[in-house]
């Protein structure tokens, strides 16, 4: 089997210093597959009402809606991470995203609960195929300051999209149908797979074999804990089903350790971790999820449920932070290179720390205007400038062979951190509402606050760790 050679030296160069036409396109397929990906998760939760009508789904069966997809889509994403790498990052790019779109349409047709569940789940194995080879590809694509630029589009791309799916979710399902939350995927998907052959170039391919015991554990990890977590949020954290996934995620965890640490083609490198710059950024990509999209679950419900705000206007509510995530997103380069990845990051994270510290003062009488656009603004501003110095810490240095495992291992990390910080500020939230009856005003609004001074608690654990992991010898962006 013969490899797809590289870029050529005029390839290199026209995307070496800056995108140029040819670069543009190439960039703009590999993030209008990313910006389905990450749309597809926010757009499905606010039709999640109008889907249990529609398929007459249980309260409880309803969460395997997106939980089906997350259980798939994290248990498979270090394998098609290293897929990338052995088979050729284009290749399962491309693969990823057929599987993805006729998974879409197989949805958006479903008649019954167990049609969408299994369209779920191949939305989930092709998202994990798909989405370690987007951020790879622009890596090995693009060097030097257009790399950088391409990292801002990205980042700034991949953290609007949770946003604004709550927008063009309220707005699908009011004007539409929730089928076409589903379908709305089909289109883009089409055309990402008709342009990428021609416009994206295929890397090289490194030889190897695949890990299947790191794979069989690793998926075993990642559904266990991903299961226990989801579980939890909906059923309290002493439920026996939760305790029992999620000891059997971290006896996975354990075991995928031992498993790497002695396979002669792991598909998660530990060396990966051996850079303390870059372990800093898995950490803080662990921990700012936890944070913003606690935060996106919450506020939606204090929105609808106190302000007495329509899904439509719920996801209207969101532009701000959406607003100001693109601004300082597609502007994170011009700190970077001044001030370097470290203090950028910490910038931000001081943004949404100030954030929800404005969260934990929500009260029975909180108007949006008053209460909520300003905190959202902060947000989105600090998320802007978070994603993009992580992003490049995490792969500015890593060995193009393993390029692929460490976006896969990015992207699981961030999985795993939005669902523990959903899990846990849900927890702290229903102590103080109960399960009752249903909750007065006075009753949300306080359990609001002291799940927001939990959220505080993590930015501020993570403004530490990035201020003490992350070194001043790196503080200089790759040039």
């Amino acid at each position: 089997m013969s490899n797809t050679p590289a870029p050529s030296d005029t390839e290199s160069e026209a995307h070496g210093t800056r995108l140029g036409w040819a670069g543009t396109v190439t960039l703009a397929v590999l993030v209008g597959c990313e910006l389905v990906l990450m749309l597809d998760g926010t757009v499905l939760n606010i039709a999640l009402p109008a889907i249990r009508e529609g398929l007459g789904f249980s309260p409880a069966g309803l969460s395997w809606v997106p939980n089906a997809f997350l259980l798939a889509f994290g248990g498979l994403l270090l394998l098609g991470g290293r897929a990338g790498d052995i088979l050729g990052r284009r290749r399962v790019f491309v693969v990823g995203t057929v599987v993805f779109t006729a998974a879409s349409l197989l949805g958006g047709l479903a008649q019954s609960q167990e049609w969408l569940i299994v369209a779920r789940v191949a939305q989930g194995l092709g998202a994990a195929l798909a989405g370690p080879s987007t951020l790879a590809l622009i890596i090995t694509t693009f060097q030097g300051a257009a790399q950088t630029r391409a990292l801002a589009i990205y980042s700034s791309v991949t953290a609007a999209a949770m946003t604004l799916g709550l927008l063009l979710g309220g707005l699908i399902t009011t004007t539409l149908s929730w089928r076409w939350t589903l379908l709305i995927n089909v289109p883009i998907g089409v055309l990402v797979v008709l342009l990428a052959p021609r416009h994206v170039v295929e890397s090289p391919r490194h030889p190897g074999k695949f890990d299947l015991m790191g794979a069989l554990t690793s998926a075993l990890a990642a559904t266990g804990i991903v299961f226990g977590l989801a579980r939890a949020a909906e059923h309290g954290w002493t439920d026996p089903f939760t305790l029992v996934s999620l000891a059997a995620g971290v006896a996975a965890v354990i075991a995928f350790v031992l498993v790497e640490r002695h396979a002669a083609h792991p598909i998660m490198p530990l060396t990966l971790f051996a850079d303390r710059s870059r372990a800093g950024g898995y950490l803080g990509i662990l921990l700012v999820p936890m944070v913003t999209l606690s935060m996106q679950f919450l506020v939606v419900q204090f929105l609808q449920e106190v302000i007495g705000f329509n899904p439509l206007f719920a996801g209207l509510a969101f532009l701000p932070m959406a607003a100001g995530m693109l601004i300082t997103a597609q502007n994170a380069a011009r700190p970077l290179r001044r001030f370097g990845p470290r203090t950028t990051a910490a910038i931000g994270i001081a943004l949404l720390l100030a954030s929800t510290l404005w969260l934990t003062q929500l009260s029975a009488t909180t108007t949006f205007w008053a209460g909520v656009f300003g905190p959202l603004l902060l947000a989105g501003a600090g998320l802007g400038l978070v994603v993009v110095p992580f992003n490049v810490t995490i792969m500015s240095t890593v060995d193009p062979e393993i390029s692929g495992a460490a976006s896969g291992l990015l992207q699981a990390t961030m999985m795993i951190g939005a669902s523990l910080g959903v899990a846990i500020l849900t927890a702290v939230y229903a102590g103080t509402v109960g399960t009752g009856e249903p909750a007065s005003a006075e009753l949300i609004a306080s359990g609001m606050s002291a799940a927001f001074w939990t959220s505080s608690a993590i930015a501020a654990v993570a403004l530490l760790a990035t201020l003490t992991l992350i070194p001043p010898h790196r503080e200089k962006a790759p040039a």
